[in-house]
C-alpha cells in the first residue's frame, strides 16, 4: 500500500484483375468510406454509447429490505460496549434488536445514509456529479432486491444468524464524520466502523466477525450494480476489478463471468472493487495483505427499469478482520494518482491508449491553463492535428489534381479497350496501361485515402476519451450541455453542420473521375456520415466538424497556389508541334 499523501481529491492496392474495368480514386475512396462506416456502425456494440433516457424521478430514500429481519433473541438483552478498534473478541452478550434512525454523514463531496439494520449503506450521493436524469448522482441501486452495500459475505462458515438483517447498536462520532456499529447474539459478534474525511473521496472502513470467539473470515459486499444507473443499459459498462501487484496488471470481469455462479480470486492485490465507465469504488488493503475478491451476477431492477437484468456485484475481504482504505468517486486521473498511482489504470483508454491518453492529457492541459473550456480545447487540438498533417495533405492534393488532369488520357485508354469484356485477357492490359500512366507521372491512386487513414486513429482515440474520461462528462460548450453525449436538442446542430461541411468540402476537392454516377454516389457519403454521427458524443462530432472546416481552408489555400496549376501542367501530353 502506498504511503499516505495529502488530500487533494476534491478538485488497397490498385485493382488489376479481370473482374473490374478500372478502379478510380473515387471508387477506392468510396470503399474506404464504406469500410470505415462498417467499423463505426459496429463500434457502439463494443463501446457502449450513452443516450439520455426520459427524465424520471428517482427516489433515494431508504427502502425496506427484501427479507424479514432476524427474530429477536429471547435472551436477556444488554448493550455491548462500543469497540471501534478491532481486536480478537470472545462471545459477547446479546445486542438489543431495535431500529434506529438512519445515520446521515455529509461531507463536501458525499451525502451518505447508513442503517443500523445490517450496518449497511442505503444511499451514497456524489454531490459534485449528477446522474443522467439531472439529479445528484446516486451510486447505490436502491431498487435492488439483494444485500445492501457493506453487507458481509462469509465464504466459509456462515453464522447461524443473518447479520445483514440484524439490528446493530449505532454510535456516531462527535464530528459527524464517523460511525461505529456492533452486533452480538451471544454467539456471533460483528463490528463495523466507517470514518470519512471532510474534503476527500477517501475514507476508512473496518469489519470484524467472530463466532463463539473464533475469527470468522468475511468479505465486504457491494451488490446489485454500481455507478450511474440512470443511463441506458447501465449493466453494459459495469465490471469488477482488482490489481495484481506481482504481475503489475489490472484484471477486470463483467457480469458474464459470474453467469454460472460467483467467481472468486485471491492474491496480493493493491486494490479491488467495482466500477462503471466514469466512477469506481475500490478497497485498498493494508500493505502485504492477501485479498479475496468475488464477482456476482445479480438479477435486479433499477429505479428507471423495473425489469430485472443481470448486474455485477463484488465482495472484497482480507480475513476475519478487515482494515481498508476506501475510495468511492470519479475516475479523475489527478485524484486517482494521489490516492494510489496504480489506480490510474482503472481509466481504460483501450488498445489506442498510446494515443488516446496523451490526447486527453493535452486537451485537459489546454482546458486548465488556456481556454478553461473542454469544447474550445478540442477545437484547438484538432486545428493543431490538421496542420501537423498538412504536408501529407498537400502531397495528396497535388496527386488529386494530377489525376484530374490525367482523365483525358485515361479516357483514351478506356476507349481503346471499350469492346473488351470483363473476362477478356486484354482487360489486364488495360489496367496495366492505366497503372503505367500513374507510375509515369508519380501519381498514387491510393493517395486520397492516406489523410483519411491518418485521421482514423485520432477519431477512435477521441471516441475513447469521451467514453471513459469523467472530466468530459457534463463538460459544456456553447449550446452543448454535455460533450460526452449527443446534443440534448430536438434537432442536433453539430451533425447537421458536419453534413453541410462535408458537402462543401467535396465541391472544393478536385474530382478525379467525371463519371456522374460515381459523383452521385460520393455525394451520398456526407449523409451516411451524418446518420452515423447523429448519436455520437457531441465532442466527437465537434472534432470531426472542426477537422472538416480546417481541411476546407487548407484546400482553398492549395487551389489558389501556383502548385495546383503546376501539378496539372506536369501531366499534360506535349504535342509534336511543341504545344500541349
Amino acid at each position: 500500500m502506498p504511503e499516505p499523501v495529502k488530500d487533494g481529491d476534491s478538485k488497397p492496392q490498385p485493382a488489376s484483375g479481370p473482374k473490374k474495368t478500372e478502379m478510380s480514386m473515387e471508387t477506392r475512396l468510396l470503399l474506404a468510406f464504406l469500410l470505415m462506416g462498417a467499423v463505426l456502425f459496429t463500434m457502439p456494440y463494443f463501446y457502449k454509447s450513452v443516450t439520455p433516457p426520459p427524465p424520471k424521478k428517482i427516489s433515494v430514500t431508504e427502502k425496506a429490505p427484501p427479507t424479514a429481519p432476524a427474530a429477536p433473541n429471547p435472551a436477556a438483552p444488554a448493550a455491548a460496549k462500543q469497540q471501534p478498534a478491532l481486536a480478537s473478541v470472545p462471545a459477547a452478550e446479546a445486542t438489543p434488536q431495535q431500529a434506529q434512525p438512519p445515520f446521515v454523514i455529509e461531507t463536501d463531496l458525499y451525502k451518505i445514509a447508513l442503517s443500523n439494520q445490517g450496518a449497511t449503506v442505503r444511499s451514497w450521493l456524489l454531490k459534485k456529479f449528477r446522474g443522467n436524469d439531472g439529479k445528484p448522482l446516486e451510486l447505490v441501486n436502491s431498487a435492488a432486491n439483494v444485500a445492501f452495500p457493506f453487507s458481509l459475505h462469509f465464504p466459509a462458515q456462515k453464522p447461524a444468524v443473518d447479520v445483514n438483517q440484524a439490528y446493530y447498536t449505532q454510535k456516531g462520532d462527535p464530528d459527524g464524520l464517523g460511525v461505529a456499529y456492533e452486533f452480538s447474539d451471544g454467539h456471533t459478534t460483528v463490528r463495523k466502523t466507517f470514518r470519512f474525511q471532510r474534503s476527500s473521496y477517501r475514507s476508512q472502513v473496518t469489519t470484524e466477525a467472530t463466532v463463539d470467539g473464533q475469527p470468522a473470515p468475511n468479505l465486504v459486499e457491494w451488490r446489485g450494480g454500481f455507478g450511474d444507473l440512470t443511463v441506458a443499459n447501465p449493466a453494459g459498462s459495469e465490471r469488477t476489478l482488482y490489481f495484481e501487484v506481482a504481475e503489475n496488471k489490472l484484471v477486470e470481469q463483467t457480469v458474464k463471468a459470474a453467469k454460472s455462479g460467483p467467481v472468486s480470486s485471491r492474491g496480493a492485490y493493491s486494490f479491488a472493487g467495482i466500477a462503471d465507465s466514469y466512477f469506481v469504488a475500490v478497497f485498498l488493503p493494508e500493505a502485504g495483505a492477501t485479498v479475496d475478491a468475488m464477482t456476482f451476477s445479480d438479477q435486479v431492477p433499477t429505479a428507471l427499469d423495473k425489469n430485472a437484468v443481470a448486474m455485477v456485484g463484488t465482495a472484497v475481504g482480507a480475513g476475519a478482520s478487515n482494515r481498508f482504505t476506501l475510495f468511492v468517486g470519479p475516475k479523475d486521473l489527478d485524484i486517482l494518482r494521489k490516492v494510489n498511482p496504480k489506480l490510474e489504470q482503472v481509466v481504460d483508454f483501450g488498445w489506442l491508449a498510446f494515443l488516446a491518453k496523451p490526447l486527453f492529457l493535452i486537451v485537459n492541459w489546454i482546458n486548465q491553463n488556456l481556454v478553461h473550456n473542454y469544447g474550445w480545447s478540442i477545437v484547438l487540438v484538432t486545428i493543431v492535428i490538421n496542420f501537423a498533417l498538412f504536408p501529407l495533405k498537400m502531397a495528396n492534393m497535388k496527386s488529386m489534381r494530377k489525376m484530374q488532369a490525367l482523365q483525358p488520357q485515361i479516357a483514351a485508354i478506356n476507349e481503346k479497350y471499350k469492346n473488351v469484356g470483363l473476362r477478356d485477357p486484354r482487360k489486364a492490359e488495360q489496367n496495366q496501361e492505366v497503372m503505367d500512366l500513374y507510375k509515369k507521372h508519380g501519381v498514387n491512386p491510393m493517395g486520397g485515402c492516406v489523410p483519411m487513414l491518418l485521421q482514423i486513429p485520432f477519431f477512435f482515440a477521441f471516441y475513447k476519451v469521451f467514453t471513459v474520461s469523467v472530466e468530459m462528462r457534463g463538460a459544456n460548450w456553447m449550446w452543448v450541455t454535455d460533450l460526452s453525449q449527443p446534443e440534448h436538442l430536438a434537432i442536433r446542430i453539430l451533425p447537421l453542420a458536419m453534413i453541410a461541411s462535408q458537402f462543401w468540402m467535396q465541391k472544393m476537392t478536385p474530382q478525379a473521375n467525371v463519371d456522374p454516377n460515381q459523383q452521385r454516389m460520393m455525394m451520398m457519403m456526407p449523409l451516411i456520415f451524418g446518420f452515423m454521427f447523429y448519436n455520437f458524443p457531441s465532442g466527437l462530432v465537434l472534432y470531426y466538424l472542426t477537422s472538416n472546416l480546417v481541411s476546407m481552408g487548407q484546400q482553398w489555400f492549395f487551389n489558389h497556389t501556383a502548385a495546383a496549376d503546376e501539378a496539372a501542367r506536369s501531366v499534360q501530353v506535349k504535342k509534336k508541334n511543341g504545344r500541349k
